[in-house]
């Protein structure tokens, strides 16, 4: 990642592609898409759970999860700015925490309790997390994300 001004690209990037490919998701009420995205969050946290014993690689999962962040920060109208963490907690205690507070905001709708905020910082640290695993593992980041993309429109069973 060489600027914030990649993450707004890719947060735009992902606007047309969810247009385009995921109206089903984007057709949602606001409210439910994000619990939709909540139930993303945790699928990921229980593949990084799963470790070797999961068939999806934790390159594969890491790429899928900012995707959803990126559409999670679409949503909650959210302009991401990567900060490195400073934390010293274990990938999937990290990405299990800031799921965990994105189901807490989620189920805080049903309740009429305040949860945009919380849903925002949590979505930030998930993005944080992610983009702090492909630095520190040298991905290229940006082809994943396009790469992953390109197979998700090709599942479409109808023409564009």
């Amino acid at each position: 990642m060489k600027t914030g001004q990649d993450l707004v690209d890719w947060q735009r990037d992902q606007y047309a592609h969810d247009m385009k490919y995921h109206f089903d998701v984007l057709s949602l009420h606001k409210n439910d898409r994000l619990k939709h995205y909540a139930l993303h969050f945790a699928k990921y946290t229980g593949r990084v759970a799963r470790g070797e014993r999961e068939d999806k690689s934790l390159t594969q999962t890491v790429v899928d999860a900012l995707l959803v962040s990126l559409s999670t920060a679409n949503t909650l109208h959210q302009k991401l700015v990567y900060e490195q963490s400073s934390k010293n907690r274990t990938f999937f205690i990290a990405l299990a925490d800031a799921s965990g507070r994105i189901c807490d905001s989620a189920e805080k709708i049903d309740h009429q309790e305040p949860f945009l905020d919380a849903a925002r910082t949590a979505n930030q640290d998930i993005a944080n997390l992610l983009l702090d695993w492909a630095l520190s593992e040298g991905s290229e980041i940006q082809t994943l994300l396009s790469s992953r993309r390109q197979e998700l429109k090709s599942r479409q069973f109808f023409v564009r």
